[in-house]
């Protein structure tokens, strides 16, 4: 962290000097003059701190009470998604909590219907643990979770609000999510009105989130500006993480850990010494078909390989491809020493891990016996 913390300082240093820079370009700061821009972006490092100080100061209650962490199990998950569906459904889509609005309703409709079983004594177990977590953190005195309680202990309350739910029958969950507001009322389920009592605290603390965030999200923005105007695009730094399509280069290339050089590849017969070695125990066990085709597969075919490419979560799944833009993996993971790579990139040993191209082939080919798909994919064309 300590290169971050220099380079943070330096740029602080540079917004607050007086002199002359580059003039801001239009897409960075349009209109505005350079020691506007400056301004703006040291006023956003306060309010970036004013921010993340009121985001700190109401963490543990925000994850206990928007967070759900305080009412930790299925059951209630299902009676606030029924109760806000009701509340949110009929205000505009701009209007509604983004979980809530048109392009995620699929989703919604589709966890809140599922037919998968829920284990009233598992979820009697966790709502009872929450509860006193609830208890433990809030304070038994706290107004709101003195009313959560009802005077019982928390493993009593779990009890009692988990035997009496209905909100675990998909037909009844469906009849008040197409009744709305009215028909989640006029149920009187003591999930759902457990879910009611705490709803507007949730909301209030999930409101002051949002706002913050929004307050950040904007000083970066400024921030950003002004790295552009004072050293041009791309600052002259590493850039940092935006969750904006990019590419990344990259070598493939191993490294040293413990003393010990590690391969860029692995292969597939690594695959099955490593699996013998571990006397075929989880997660080393290997599947029956792929047990059978040991003699089938070229050992020597590499299974998947490191690279100095520039990853982050959400990469996974991501084509990896040579210069001459030829599809050679799949990026699905990172080592350990890449963990960093959250706040600053070293290539010194993170790196990306792709399983090989060659490797999906071979599999396809010889394993899953699938032919054509593997012929259809190395032409580039259907029969």
């Amino acid at each position: 962290m300590n290169p971050r913390i220099r380079a943070e300082a330096d740029f602080k240093t540079r917004l607050a000097a007086k002199g002359p820079g580059a003039t801001p370009p239009n897409d960075a700061a349009p209109g505005r003059s350079l020691d506007a821009v400056r301004a703006e972006a040291l006023a956003a490092y306060d309010r970036i701190e004013a921010a993340t100080k009121v985001l700190a100061g109401q963490a543990v209650r925000s994850a206990l009470f928007e967070g759900g962490r305080g009412f930790d199990c299925e059951s209630f998950r299902i009676a606030r998604a029924l109760l806000r569906a009701g509340d949110e459904l009929p205000k505009p889509n701009g209007g509604r909590l983004h979980e809530f609005s048109d392009a995620n309703k699929p989703s919604l409709e589709l966890g809140l219907f599922s037919p998968q079983p829920i284990y009233t004594d598992f979820e009697t177990l966790n709502l009872a643990d929450s509860l006193t977590w609830l208890a433990t953190e809030a304070g038994a005195d706290d107004p709101l979770v003195r009313q959560a309680l009802a005077g019982k202990s928390p493993r009593d309350r779990a009890a009692e609000l988990v035997s009496s739910t209905k909100v675990r029958d998909v037909a009844f969950r469906k009849r008040l999510y197409q009744g709305g507001a009215s028909a989640v009322a006029g149920a009187s389920d003591p999930m759902i009105e457990f879910a009611r009592l705490v709803d507007p605290e949730s909301r209030r603390l999930r409101k002051v989130s949002e706002e913050q965030d929004e307050i950040k999200h904007q000083a970066h923005a400024a921030i950003a500006r002004a790295r552009n105007a004072l050293l041009g695009a791309g600052g002259l730094q590493y850039p940092d993480a935006t969750g904006t399509l990019r590419l990344s280069f990259g070598t493939v290339k191993g490294y040293e850990e413990n003393g010990r050089e590690i391969s860029p590849f692995t292969t597939l017969g690594g695959l099955y010494r490593r699996a013998a070695g571990m006397g075929g125990r989880p997660p080393f066990d290997l599947t029956p078909r792929w047990s059978k085709s040991r003699g089938r597969l070229h050992p020597d075919t590499p299974f998947n390989f490191v690279s100095t490419c520039d990853i982050i979560g959400g990469n996974s799944g991501s084509p990896v491809v040579n210069r001459a833009g030829e599809f050679v993996g799949i990026i699905f993971d990172g080592n350990l020493q890449g963990l960093p790579w959250d706040y600053a990139f070293d290539d010194r040993q993170g790196r990306a891990i792709a399983v090989d191209s060659a490797a999906i082939i071979e599999g396809l080919d010889r394993v899953y016996g699938a032919k054509e798909l593997v012929r259809e994919l190395l032409d580039g064309k259907r029969r």
